[in-house]
Order: structure tokens, then sequence, then C-alpha cells
């Protein structure tokens, strides 16, 4: 019989649902990409369902469920927080309290009350700690029969930092750092300085470091933390408000850096770019610190990592290169929405003791574990939007799509399961070719609705990889910034002078501009085709036509929506962005064809008459 384990995350942000079957992921999902609510936190019911409904089980048929934190711990760390913090603590316990004592204490109860539309009897439901479910996400999908694993995110209950030894289906926690003192919040801080959006913006901090020079850095290491030769750390909390106040800094952080946090929207200054560089480069000494030491007592060769740091691909990628481990192995849904997985994870192989077998390349599954779309659903629906389509075989559908893309066009592609995750991996991605110069400032500003200087990352061939980036092995989730290789830059010129700032994104750098960031770097995924055969065809096919094995990738989305799901979320995304073609399935849509495209044109053009 089988043993099926439902994980859950929610109540917080990017809210999901996984689902394990004897060890194996059968299907893992976040709520926003159905409620199409970014970041929803809701209950996840849809993804839920979605669960469910492919594995063709009902929730009777669910041994387990684990929720990816302990409430109860996390309030108790709430209270200690603000019974110890003086005038500051009694706000908080005023207006967090009654919140926790009528509601948030409760998460069974809600947990039990939401899925009764499921099923009239509920499966037992168990907490597992957050770092723990951040652990497991990052540990039992790994390729590793024993691994060390950092965590690393804001806050769990009590830990924001931990290190564990992960041996066969054990996890054992070595060490960990308690809240207030939190690498991911200093980032966060700031996140919120240089005015963004908190737990949503944090890699616009990453993308914005090349722009800028690590002018902070000392005052960052002399006055906000103190880092120990073994990577332990603390932080100064008279220059943070996060702890019990409603902002992530204080008046002495303003005053240290100069003046208050730059105004949401407002131009971007040369003052955030450095703030950027100075806090990302603090960041990675502190990361390369704690693996060194904790490499050095375990022995252990291989590194696993997970938490929303994880996802900071630079820090990644001067990991894998510095030699301290022969392999590192990276959680694609690091952030909270991967710990509905971990929370599974922890329970089938720590609670209910399943065995673990240790799959070679990762049982992540290349991260395909969403919903899929049959050609005649995907037909259906182009026929009632009236949509005018061609259906190509395999083989014609990705030579015609590739010399699209050698074109110059943007196009949209949805294929298969989608990503489970932040990041598009092939499934639910907008294309473009790397070589055009334009590329970037073209899919940012007209089709992503964002600003122009975000980084776009390259899929390629994985064979083909190493002529193109430095120290790149096996990269297929995207997680892992490496340097373009030096024969494929071109050299700097000396005039005009060397731009700053913002002005550095004009300058062309390499034979692929559109991916190579001001640092001639680039956040690489290696395709193989084991997973996703389809999109390994169109890589191959363009590297056909021009000979170059790699296409810009980016998730199919614009600015402020989750990632789409459904062929109505694509054909929405592509009607109302500058995409050029659409290919659902096997089908290739040119906007110029579609009867509202013309409908508009038409509309306009009678306008100006």
């Amino acid at each position: 019989m089988k043993t099926y384990i439902l994980g859950l995350s929610c109540y917080s942000h990017d809210s999901s649902a996984s689902l394990i079957c004897d060890g194996e992921i059968v299907a893992a999902a976040q709520e926003e990409r159905f409620t199409r609510i970014k970041q929803d936190k809701c209950f996840p019911r849809n993804a839920v369902a979605f669960c469910l409904r492919f594995a063709g089980i009902s929730l009777g048929d669910v041994k387990k469920i684990f929720y990816y934190e302990d409430p109860e711990e996390k309030f108790k760390r709430i209270m200690s927080t603000a019974f110890t913090s003086g005038w500051s603590g009694a706000r908080s316990l005023f207006f967090d309290t009654p919140a926790w004592l009528l509601d948030k204490l409760y998460v069974k109860k809600k947990l039990s009350n939401e899925l009764k539309e499921f099923s009239s009897t509920i499966p037992c439901i168990e907490y597992i700690s957050h770092h723990r479910s951040h652990a497991a996400s990052a540990f039992f999908p790994a390729p590793f029969e024993k691994a060390l694993v950092l965590c690393i995110d804001g806050v769990g209950e009590w830990d924001t930092t931990t290190a564990w030894k992960g041996e066969g289906g054990r996890l054992t926690k070595i060490w960990e750092t308690r809240f207030p003192h939190s690498l991911g919040l200093l980032y966060s801080a700031f996140t919120h300085y240089c005015g963004f959006k908190v737990d949503a913006d944090e890699d616009k901090i990453m993308g914005l470091a090349p722009y800028g020079e690590p002018i902070f850095y000392d005052q960052i290491m002399y006055h906000l933390i103190h880092v120990a030769d073994d990577g332990s750390f603390t932080m100064n909390m008279d220059y943070f408000d996060y702890a019990t106040g409603e902002k992530m800094t204080s008046p002495q952080f303003d005053s240290l850096f100069g003046g208050p946090p730059r105004v949401p929207d407002s131009e971007l200054t040369q003052r955030e770019f450095n703030l950027a560089a100075s806090v990302q480069a603090v960041l990675e000494e502190v990361v390369l610190r704690l693996a060194r030491h904790w490499q050095a007592q375990t022995g252990f060769k291989t590194l696993c990592l997970a938490g929303g740091v994880a996802l900071n691909s630079v820090v990644n990628g001067r990991l894998a290169r510095a030699g301290i481990f022969e392999r590192v192995w990276i959680q694609p849904a690091s952030d909270d929405c991967g710990g509905s997985l971990g929370a599974a994870l922890s329970g089938c192989y720590e609670v209910v003791g399943q065995k673990r077998v240790v799959n070679v390349n990762d049982s992540m599954k290349g991260c395909y574990l969403g919903p899929a779309y049959s050609r005649d659903e995907i037909r259906a629906f182009l026929l009632s939007q009236h949509c005018e389509f061609t259906e190509f075989s395999t083989h014609k559908l990705c030579s015609k799509v590739a010399e699209i893309l050698s074109e110059g066009n943007v196009v949209g592609w949805f294929q298969g399961r989608m990503e489970f995750g932040p990041r598009s991996l092939g499934a639910r991605s907008i294309l473009g070719d790397a070589r055009k110069p334009k590329m970037q400032s073209l899919i940012n500003l007209k089709i992503k609705h964002r600003e122009s200087l975000r980084p776009l990352a390259p899929a390629v061939l994985k064979q083909h990889a190493g002529e193109w980036f430095n120290a790149v092995k096996s990269s297929p989730y995207m997680l892992f910034a490496h340097p373009v290789c030096e024969q494929k830059r071109f050299a700097r010129v000396d005039s005009p002078p060397f731009q700053s700032g913002i002005q550095k994104l004009c300058e062309v750098r390499s034979q692929i501009p559109a991916v190579t960031h001001v640092d001639c770097s680039a956040r690489v995924q290696t395709v193989d085709g084991v997973y996703n055969p389809l999109f390994y065809q169109l890589l191959s096919a363009f590297h056909q036509q021009t000979g170059c094995p790699l296409l810009v990738n980016t998730s199919f989305n614009m600015y402020g929506e989750p990632i789409v799901e459904s062929p109505h979320d694509a054909y929405r995304c592509f009607m109302r962005t500058a995409m050029d073609y659409l290919v659902l399935g096997s089908f290739l849509l040119s906007k110029r064809n579609q009867p509202q495209w013309r409908e508009r044109v038409n509309s306009t053009d009678s306008s100006r008459d």
C-alpha cells in the first residue's frame, strides 16, 4: 500500500503544497500561481487540490500532513523579544498579542477547518520546525548520501542561520544563530533602505550591486555586524528596528549612511548602487567563512543550501568556485514556498521512517512538479478565444521557433508541467536571442514592465556551457552566477570614458550582451534534456541555425504578477505585452494574426483619422 504525505506552507508568504509518495516527490505548487496574487499567503486550497488530483487520490488516502513551522515556538520568540525590549516592545505586545491568542496560535485547527472541503476525515497534522523544513528540502532531494547543510534566511521560529549534518535519512543540527541576529534580515534592511519591498525585492539588491562599489563595506562590518573568523556573527541592534518596531532600520542607520531611505519608485542614485554592492560583499564574506569553518569541522565534501539567502546566485557562484566543496547543491525552491516540500520530506524520513534512496541527479525531477495541460485542453481554449494559430510537429515546432528567435523576436514558451519555485526553467518562460544588444531592455521595459537594469539569464546546452561560462559544471536550476569566458567577451575601449552607475548598462561586454551582467557574469541554467527534452530540442535547433547554444530565459509574467499557470494566463500576458509570438504546447501564435490585436490596431488607426 502506498504511503502519501502532504506538506503545507501558508499564513506568512509564498503558500504552497507538496505531495510525497513512498519518498518520491509527486507534485508541488505555489498557491499564487492559481489565485494570481503575488506571494499569496492564504491556505493553499488550489495547490492542495492540484496535488491530490494529479496523484489521483483523495485526502483520505494521505497518511499524515506536515506543516513547515511551529507557531507555538514562533509565538514564544515574539513574546520574549517584546518583553526584553523595554518600551519599544510594549507596542508589539499591544498590537501583536491579540492576533496570536485569537488566531495565529491555532494553525492545526485552522488547517483542519480548511481541509474539510476535501474530506470529513482529516489526517494527523504535525509541525516541523522552520529551519528543519529548509534543511530537509535541501538535503533529502540532493544527490548526496551525506552532506553539510547550511540554512540562511530571515527568521523561522528562533533560528536565522543553521548548520546541519545530513546523513542518509537523518538531519542533525550542529550550530545555530538566533533572532534578532540574521543575515537575511541584514540584507532585507538594505532592501528597505534602498526603497524596495522586503521579502520580495531582495533580488533587486543583488542586481544593483555590480553597478556600484562596496565603499560602505567597512562601515557595515564595523557598526552593523561583528563577524568572527568562523563565520559566526552578532548584529548591533541599535541600527535596526525590525525586532519590535514597524520599520527595518532605525534613525542611527539613516545617520550612518547619510540620510533617510530612498523613496520607493524615485530615481536610483549611485548611493543605492554602492549600498547594494557593500551589503552583497558582506554577505558573500560571511557565507564563505561559514562554509570554510563547517567544512573543516565536519570533513564533508558536499554542501547543500536552502533558505531565502540561498537564492542569491552571486553568493552561490562564489561558493562553487571557491573550491571549499567538491559539489554544491541548492534547493531550487529555497524560499518559504519550499517549506511545504521540506516539511513533507522531513515527515517522510524522520517521522514516518521511510528509507531514503539517493538519486544520482537529484530527486526534484527538474523542478517540473506543477500542473500541465493536454493538447486538447489547449486547443479548446484557443478556439474559445477565436485565436489564429498553427499546429506543428515537435521537430518542426522547434525549428520554426528557433528561426523566429534568431530574427530578434520575443517568444512566450508554455510547455509541460509548471516549475515549482521562483525560477522559470523552460516550461513557463519568455525567450529571446541573447546576441541582441537591446534584448535586455526590450524584455524588461516592454514585456516585464520593470527596471531596465534587471539582469536576464541564459539557458545553455549543458555540453556547451564550458565554452561560454567559467567554472560551470551543472546548473539546471539557474542558481549560480558564473563569469562569461574571456574569449566570448569584448575588449573594453578607453574612449568614451568608462561609465558609472546605471550608464554601465549601455556597454556591450560580450557576444551575448542580453545575458551578460555589468560585472561580466551571468546566472546560468544548463539544459541536458533529461527532464525537459523539448526545451533541449529548441536550444539544439537554435544552435544548429545560429552557432549559439543558448537563449535568454526569463520568467513568463509581468512585473507584480506570478508566473503564468494556465493557457489563459499565458495568452493574457502575451496580448498585454510586446511579445511577438506565443507557443502553447504544439501551437504557435503570432501577435499580428490575433483578432484582438488587429482590432486594437484598426481602432488606433481610426482614432488618428
